[in-house]
């Protein structure tokens, strides 16, 4: 199905897309061509917006999107939303959950969010549920001011649950591509959150606690850590019954060093600046997920579990204070 631009207003699909930072901004700018589009996003995104537009660069394009309605609460959207995107920090989901849940029983929601689990929060309060994964390089530039840098690989979209899903996905493809951006069916949705899922738990921590880009991850003395990492995560994968597009650790060890690390090499990852600006991370979402789901099926996961307690105990430590003194 496609969705042309020339719909009137009245005509074209309702979306609302909730916690938009940078992959939400982005996403909004893109599906302002296609959808009616309204977002819940910080008030300086929100005041800039209604000013002057959401300014996009990068290779979704250079310009300024205008016509994207700012909301506070479910009390701003109108009477009927088609799809709700959650594109909120995991640990946010089941307070927009709580705070939209009388929105999502009627509409479809999407999650597009880093972490595993983040779906099975939302389908307890939507009745169809689509599981995403996106592999494009966003950041924020400034107050509704966002660059889409780069990208790895097309959208990848799944049925999650719900009885209506299978219908609702189809035409959410339609909408997304008549937008333009690039996206696929995914036949296993469950998998491909893990497959991403992949290289945030084994870079993202490391790069959170050194304060390096992906790129020194690739380092000899910490290719043994990642090693054990994704050892533990394919036996806790095997126990619940997930196949990625990796047979082995090894297989996947080869594609993290010899593709992902190059490709994102200066890349410094969200839980970094997580970390940076004292705010706490997706950890539980990923490195402390393998673990809680080791302990459940009497796997061991100590290097996982190790990883996920040291970015604990440094969120607890707030943002880095430098000082006069230093000991010798």
């Amino acid at each position: 199905m496609r969705i042309s631009i020339e719909m009137t207003d009245s005509e074209r699909p309702v979306i609302a897309i909730l916690g938009a930072g940078a992959v939400g901004l982005s996403l909004a700018g893109k599906l302002a061509g296609a959808a009616r589009v309204y977002v819940l996003c910080r008030p300086a995104h929100a005041d800039a917006i209604r000013e002057r537009g959401l300014l996009m660069a990068g290779i979704w394009g250079d310009r300024t999107v205008e016509g994207i309605a700012c909301i506070a609460g479910p009390e701003d959207l109108p009477p009927s939303v088609d799809y709700i995107f959650i594109t909120a920090k995991g640990t946010g989901t089941a307070a927009i959950c709580e705070q939209f849940a009388g929105v999502m029983r009627e509409a479809t929601v999407v999650s597009l969010q880093n972490g595993i689990g983040n779906e099975e929060v939302i389908s307890r309060y939507a009745g169809s549920v689509i599981g995403g994964t996106v592999t494009t390089n966003f950041s924020v530039e400034g107050p509704a001011q966002v660059r889409v840098k780069s990208e790895s690989g097309p959208m990848m979209l799944g049925v999650w649950s719900g009885g209506d899903a299978a219908a609702g996905l189809d035409r959410l493809i339609g909408i997304v591509r008549a937008a333009g951006i690039p996206v696929e069916r995914s036949p296993d949705i469950r998998a491909g959150k893990w497959a991403k899922s992949l290289l945030n738990i084994t870079v993202n921590p490391l790069c959170a606690l050194f304060s390096v880009p992906v790129g020194a991850t690739a380092d000899d003395r910490l290719r043994g850590v990642i090693a054990h990492l994704v050892h533990e995560t394919f036996a806790v994968m095997a126990a619940e019954g997930v196949r990625v597009p990796w047979a082995t650790p090894e297989a996947y060890l080869a594609h993290l060093f010899g593709v992902q690390i190059p490709d994102f090499a200066a890349v410094y990852p969200s839980m970094y600046y997580d970390i940076k600006m004292g705010r706490k991370t997706e950890i539980d979402l990923l490195n402390g997920y393998v673990a809680a789901l080791g302990e459940r099926h009497g796997i061991p996961t100590p290097y996982n579990r190790c990883i996920a307690d040291l970015i604990r105990f440094r969120e607890s430590a707030g943002p880095a204070h430098p000082t006069d003194e230093a000991l010798s």
